[in-house]
């Protein structure tokens, strides 16, 4: 500080400030200067606490500042990323929807499949129901008694079938064979051994020759139609227990109205074969099905349509081999060829043989070959 500058007044927060001479200055002056000097001391350092609080302020609201940014995008990250779940979400439930809707056409299209399926049901139960042939009336006799199981009577249906092979013979070319009426015609015609024939006002000298027929087969077919049991076919491939699927075949045919049905025994059920057999506890259950072909059977909200057909037990008795022997048939042979065709010669020969003047009768059969070699066949003579 200049001494020798004059003194000027100072004003600094109602405080005035004087330069005092330093020659003149007094005691108490520079006791009051000292303690002047000390509260600008405390205020600067109060102000530099202050400045310092500020600092620190300023500090913790950028911190705040940085913090609140990071949650404004932390919230913008969440907002666009619900805004995704929203679009992504309605595009789920939009393809739901339209599964949904596909799915009810879909079903649609079963509801009116199992409608035109029930109407084929019914058409065919009606159909199969009704007899619209005229029924052959037949006489019967009283001819033994039969058991009964349970009160009940056997509602077995047995047919027993004679059956007998047809004996097959190999004509050869230029040879004839010829079946008469009467078996004394064949055997006389046969005693005579040659025959002059005349075939187109040629003269021909046939013989007659015995033959052999070769071994044949006879035996009884037995047949039993149960009336009891029926076999099911073409049972639908499901993606269930084996055991489920006896329990819904027993029920689709326990106290059926479309086939008479009852209460089930027992289902022997083939899941390979696709194929089972329904045993019935009452006798003559299963003849309500004998008019039905085909059965409907609804499982898991569908139509199918099973093959129905009796049961049956078939087997052979008195089975045999027999030598067949056609005493009214003879073997022309010698047939010489001619510019006539096969079935002039054929005519000429069978009126040749029909003239009682030549030994002959009333032909049955009549088969010429003039080329070549055919099969023909023997059956019974009943």
């Amino acid at each position: 500080m200049d001494l020798t500058s004059p003194q000027l007044p100072l004003k600094d927060n109602g405080f005035n400030m004087t330069t005092l001479d330093p020659f003149g200055s007094s005691k108490d002056e520079m006791e009051g200067l000292k303690e002047e000097l000390k509260k600008w001391k405390e205020r600067v350092e109060k102000a530099e606490k202050t400045k310092a609080d500020l600092l620190l302020c300023k500090l913790s609201a950028d911190e705040e500042h940085v913090k609140a940014e990071e949650e404004l995008i932390k919230l913008k990250d969440l907002q666009e990323k619900q805004h995704k779940d929203i679009i992504r979400s309605r595009d789920t439930h939009e393809r739901e929807l339209c599964v949904l809707n596909q799915g009810n056409i879909e079903l649609k299209r079963e509801i009116e499949k199992l409608k035109e399926d029930l109407a084929e049901c019914s058409s065919v139960l009606s159909r199969d129901g009704q007899i619209k042939k005229k029924v052959v009336e037949m006489k019967m006799k009283f001819t033994h008694m039969e058991d009964v199981k349970d009160d009940y009577p056997d509602t077995n249906t047995r047919c027993v079938f004679g059956v007998t092979t047809k004996i097959p013979f190999t004509l050869s070319q230029n040879q004839a064979l010829l079946t008469f009426e009467d078996e004394e015609v064949a055997q006389r015609l046969m005693k005579m051994g040659k025959h002059t024939v005349n075939l187109d006002n040629k003269v021909a000298d046939m013989t007659v020759k015995p033959f052999t027929l070769e071994m044949g087969i006879g035996f009884e077919l037995h047949v039993t139609i149960s009336g009891e049991k029926i076999n099911i076919s073409e049972i639908p491939e499901l993606l269930i227990p084996e055991d489920w699927m006896r329990d819904k075949l027993e029920l689709n045919f326990y106290k059926s109205e479309q086939g008479g049905g009852g209460e089930v025994e027992n289902v022997n059920y083939d899941k390979r074969s696709r194929t089972a057999v329904i045993t019935f506890l009452r006798p003559g259950a299963a003849n309500g099905f004998v008019r039905v072909t085909k059965y409907p059977f609804f499982v898991n909200g569908r139509c199918y349509l099973l093959s129905v057909s009796p049961n049956t037990d078939v087997h052979l008795e008195k089975f045999q081999l027999y030598r067949g022997i056609s005493k009214k048939t003879i073997l022309l042979q010698g047939i010489k060829e001619t510019e006539e065709d096969e079935e002039s010669i054929q005519d000429m020969i069978e009126i040749h043989f029909q003239k009682p003047s030549n030994s002959g009768g009333e032909i049955e059969n009549i088969k010429y070959v003039s080329k070549g070699i055919t099969c023909v066949c023997f059956e019974e003579d009943t």
